[in-house]
C-alpha cells in the first residue's frame, strides 16, 4: 500500500516537471532559454518518473516475477543514458546557435562574443599601459 503511494507521488512529480518543461518551451522567447527549460526539466522529471518505475519493477521482482528485475534493470540502464546525453545534447545545440549567430533575448553582457572579448583585451592592455607609464614616471623622478 504504502509502496504504490510513494510509485504514485514520483509519477506526479515526474509528469508535473515534464509538463513545465513543455510550457516552457512554449513560452520563452528564444533557443537558449527554450534549451534550459527543455532539458533542465525533462532531466529532472525523468529521474521521477523512471524511480517509479523502478520501484514497481522491484516490487514484481519481490512478488515472484523475474519480469519484474529486468524492468528495473533497464529502466537504470536508460536514466544512465538520459542523464548523460541530455545535458550533453543542449550544450552542443546551443553551442551551434551561438555560432550561427543566434543572439539571446535581451542579454546584457554577452561573454561568449568575440567583440565583447575583443574590447576586454584592449581595456585590459590600455590599463597596463597606463600602469606601465606611472610607474616609469615614478622612476624617473
Amino acid at each position: 500500500m504504502i509502496f504504490e503511494i510513494i510509485i504514485y507521488i514520483l509519477l506526479a512529480i515526474g509528469v508535473f516537471f515534464n509538463v513545465l518543461a513543455g510550457v516552457g518551451l512554449l513560452r520563452f522567447p528564444d533557443v537558449y532559454t527554450r534549451l534550459h527549460a527543455g532539458t533542465k526539466c525533462t532531466t529532472f522529471g525523468s529521474i521521477f518518473i523512471c524511480g517509479s518505475v523502478i520501484l514497481l519493477g522491484l516490487k514484481t521482482w519481490y512478488q515472484g516475477s523475474t519480469d519484474g528485475s529486468v524492468l528495473a534493470i533497464h529502466t537504470a540502464a536508460a536514466l544512465i543514458a538520459i542523464l548523460i546525453t541530455n545535458p550533453t545534447g543542449a550544450h552542443a545545440i546551443a553551442r551551434a546557435a551561438h555560432r550561427s549567430g543566434v543572439k539571446p533575448v535581451g542579454a546584457v553582457v554577452d561573454e561568449l562574443d568575440s567583440k565583447t572579448e575583443k574590447k576586454s583585451v584592449k581595456r585590459k592592455t590600455t590599463a597596463t599601459k597606463k600602469k606601465n607609464t606611472t610607474k616609469k614616471k615614478e622612476a624617473k623622478k
